[in-house]
């Protein structure tokens, strides 16, 4: 396979990002987007304080069903050690994805950061939020790049 090399990387990671951004404009009038966004924001305050066991303690119960809180801890550790903390992170977009056959039964808003870390200039968030049973929006899934 061919390998990629790192500025061909984060061209490729700022295209997805843009294209992912030019999608989403209509999504962001949704009252929906504004509560997942809010309850995100109070959510990455932990993270981003590196309170490993709050931020697991709000996450929804889906995302601790997938993994124990040591697993979140190691897993939040080697994120930091390999970004660093969050020096500034700018909102690209959201979108609701649409019920289908790949998609788990449930409520969820995709909301996307390009973030500033420590350790990487140039770096996105991919966040989950899933509405729970309670009405309360939680994260569900986090990924950083």
């Amino acid at each position: 396979m061919k390998q990629i090399s790192n500025g061909r990387r984060a061209m490729l990671a700022a295209l997805s990002v843009w294209a992912f951004a030019g999608a989403l404009p209509a999504a962001a009038q949704d009252p929906k987007i504004s509560q997942a966004r809010a309850a995100l924001a109070d959510w990455l305050a932990l993270a981003d304080a590196n309170d490993v066991a709050k931020s697991y303690a709000n996450a929804a119960q889906r995302f601790r069903a997938s993994m124990t809180i040591g697993q979140w801890t190691e897993a939040m550790k080697r994120a930091r050690e390999q970004f660093g903390p969050t020096v500034s992170r700018t909102f690209v977009g959201s979108q609701v994805p649409q019920p289908g056959k790949n998609t788990p039964p449930g409520e969820f808003v995709v909301i996307a950061y390009r973030t500033e870390f420590g350790k990487r200039t140039v770096g996105t968030e991919t966040i989950t939020m899933e509405r729970e049973a309670d009405g309360k929006w939680r994260v569900v899934g986090y990924l950083m790049r």
